[in-house]
This record gives structure tokens, C-alpha cells and sequence, in this order.
């Protein structure tokens, strides 16, 4: 990249600035890989897994080619067989960037924290995974014309079909999401333009909440050499999430063939693409989704204190406070991903259990 017009010392800055953010992207982004187990919860009742094949719509066309019909893990409760006039309140759950929803059971141990959860006295509720990665490992849970709109695959094709295929309380208060890291991003997403879908949210150690600049100097030569799929595959983590996001925030069904435009050009950032990157930082929209926030039962957010994420997620709780939206807000001991199955064994499940109407006439 060539810098023309500024001084040695602005360089510097610049280069500065473009390299720490796309480190702060690369953490944002990372891979769910090492995780505690959670004892087991002596007694607990098992629950029953369906691996489904869920179509989307609002998936169909994607120029990336990406699958329609997505992976979905259901995860029903001990009473479910047998109580069969019985309804159950559903949460959704997002997974992260570089996984799918398979990978993703194994990161936060389940079966086995949903059964802990419930032989703890959380109330028993279904427990969506649906799969969300896509050519560039993941979809952003965003709305493109090159990876398909995620975002209404999960807010209304895979909710109206676990509505009409499971025994729901088909009510928003009775629905919960939740999603870790890439997820906290499309909980954050997701719950800010539907709160007509969810009632309670609870995000964990969001990603990408923050505009973004362009990616470093060497990362920037490596995404514009890239001219298949092929070539995304053989990418290291973080050049392919820069991809992903492109993918996801900046596509161009014009510019085959991975029709998505680059935040770099010839090693200059480009400022129009740094634009519509920033139109999809919840940090930067969150003024405008008040009244949607405001609906919510209850909203929680979660981060270790050794991940680097918890800076922008306390501007998040910060904004909620600000216009006097109740929510909790904690820093736990752990790093990224440490500590993400205890967080959703005893946190998450027993938020929604407190907070998720468990009647069939909920108001």
C-alpha cells in the first residue's frame, strides 16, 4: 500500500491503526477451539437430539452457492415424549465464526449442560443449533445477496418451522436467542430489528460490534490475489473471515466470481465499502433500534476477562443503560472461549428459565 500525501509519521499511524483493527477483528472472529467441561450433574434426565434438515427461503438465490436446506440440531426435553399436550418455550442458539452447529454442540458440551441445567432446576424448553457457516466459514447472520439473508433464515424460516413441526408456545415472550462471539454479533443483529420474533436475549462475548477500518498491509495483498473459492480455502483463519465479512457486509453480485468488493483496492482502502461495513456495526445502529430493546423481557451480556471483546461489550451495555434499558452485564474469569459451556449450563439456560414465558397464553 502506498500512502501518498502524508508524512513518514502519519504512515505509521495509518498503518498503525489498520493493523490493530484487523487484530481486533481476527479475535473478534476466532475460532471456538478450547473449552472446560462442565461436571456432570448427578441424575440428570436425558434429553433427545433431532438433526434436521431446515429449508430456507430467504436463502434461496445466494451467489455464493451456499446450502439451502441447513443443518439444524433439536434438542428436546425429558418430558417431551411423553408429555404429548404439553408446550415448551424455544431457544435459539447461535454459533460462531470457523464452525458449524455440529462443532459447536461439542464446544458447549451438549446434551450434557442442557441436562445438567434442567436437573439444577432450570424449567425444561427446546434448544435450537442451526448451522450457519458458509463458503467463507461463516455468515455474519447478515443480509447479502452473496451468502443469502441469514438473518431472516433464522428470524422467521427456521422459527416458523420449528413452530409448525414442534410442540411450541408460539409467542415471542416464549422465545428466546442466544449466540457466542460471531452468534453474540447475530444475537445483537438479529434481536435489534426483531424484537417481534424474541422476547429475552442473551449475548455472549459479541464480535464485530465496532466499525472496522481496512486490513493490514500483507493481509490486503493476500484477499485481492484471491480469484476462486478454491483460493479462499487455502487462506490462513484470518484473511478468510476478512472475506467472510466481505462476503456478508460489501457484496456485489457484479464482481464475480466471489461477488463481494474488498475494503482494499490496489492496497488503498476504499471508503465506500469502509461504509457499508460500519452500516453493519451494531454500535454504529443501535440508536435506531431503541423501541425494538425496549420490548425485550430481558437482555443479558457476557465476556471473559481475558478476551479482548469485552471492551465493545461494555459499550454495548453502556448504550442500553443510557437509554435506561434494563440489562445485566458481567465479566467473568476466562478467555474467549474458555469458560463457554458453564456460561451456557449455568447462565444461559437458567436466564431464559426466568425470563421466557412458560404459558400457553403468555402477555
Amino acid at each position: 500500500m502506498r500512502c501518498k500525501n502524508l508524512s513518514v509519521a502519519n504512515r505509521l499511524v495509518l498503518l498503525a491503526g489498520l493493523f490493530l483493527s484487523s487484530f481486533s477483528l481476527a479475535q473478534g472472529l476466532a475460532a471456538q477451539i478450547l473449552t472446560d467441561v462442565v461436571p456432570l450433574v448427578p441424575g440428570a434426565k436425558p434429553v433427545f437430539v433431532e438433526r434436521i434438515k431446515v429449508h430456507g427461503t430467504a436463502l434461496e438465490g445466494n451467489l455464493e452457492g451456499d446450502a439451502v436446506d441447513r443443518d439444524v440440531f433439536v434438542f428436546l426435553p425429558p418430558t417431551y415424549a411423553k408429555e404429548k399436550a404439553r408446550r415448551y418455550p424455544v431457544v435459539y442458539a447461535l454459533h460462531g465464526y470457523s464452525i458449524g452447529a455440529e462443532q459447536w454442540t461439542h464446544e458447549i458440551h451438549v446434551p450434557q449442560t442442557i441436562e445438567g441445567a434442567f436437573a439444577e432446576g432450570a424449567k425444561e424448553m427446546i434448544v435450537v443449533l442451526p448451522d450457519s457457516k458458509s463458503l467463507h466459514n461463516g455468515s455474519m447472520y447478515s443480509s447479502s445477496v452473496t451468502t443469502g439473508d441469514f438473518e431472516n433464515f433464522v428470524a422467521h424460516d427456521l422459527v416458523a418451522y420449528i413452530d409448525a413441526h414442534y410442540h411450541t408456545i408460539s409467542n415471542r415472550l416464549s422465545r428466546g436467542l442466544v449466540g457466542h462471539s460471531m452468534g453474540g454479533y447475530g444475537t445483537t443483529r438479529i434481536g435489534m430489528k426483531h424484537a417481534d420474533v424474541f422476547g429475552s436475549l442473551y449475548i455472549m462475548s459479541p464480535c464485530c460490534l465496532s466499525p472496522r477500518s481496512a486490513s493490514n498491509l500483507e493481509v490486503a495483498k493476500t484477499l485481492e490475489s484471491v480469484k476462486s473459492p478454491e483460493d479462499s480455502a487455502k487462506l490462513p483463519f484470518f484473511p478468510r473471515a476478512q472475506l467472510a465479512t466481505a462476503a456478508a457486509w460489501s457484496p456485489d453480485p457484479k464482481n464475480p466470481p466471489l461477488y463481494l468488493d474488498l475494503p482494499t483496492k490496489d492496497g488503498q482502502p476504499q471508503p465506500d465499502v469502509l461504509a457499508k461495513w460500519a452500516a453493519n456495526a451494531p454500535l454504529a445502529f443501535v440508536d435506531q433500534y431503541i423501541g425494538n430493546l425496549r420490548r425485550y423481557r430481558a437482555i443479558a451480556i457476557d465476556v471473559g476477562d481475558q478476551d479482548s471483546l469485552r471492551i465493545d461489550a461494555g459499550k454495548l451495555h453502556d448504550v442500553l443503560d443510557r437509554y435506561g434499558i434494563v440489562n445485566s452485564f458481567e465479566i467473568y474469569s476466562g478467555t474467549h472461549t474458555s469458560a463457554v459451556a458453564d456460561r451456557f449450563q449455568n447462565h444461559v439456560l437458567k436466564f431464559f428459565s426466568r425470563n421466557l414465558c412458560f404459558q400457553t397464553k403468555c402477555t
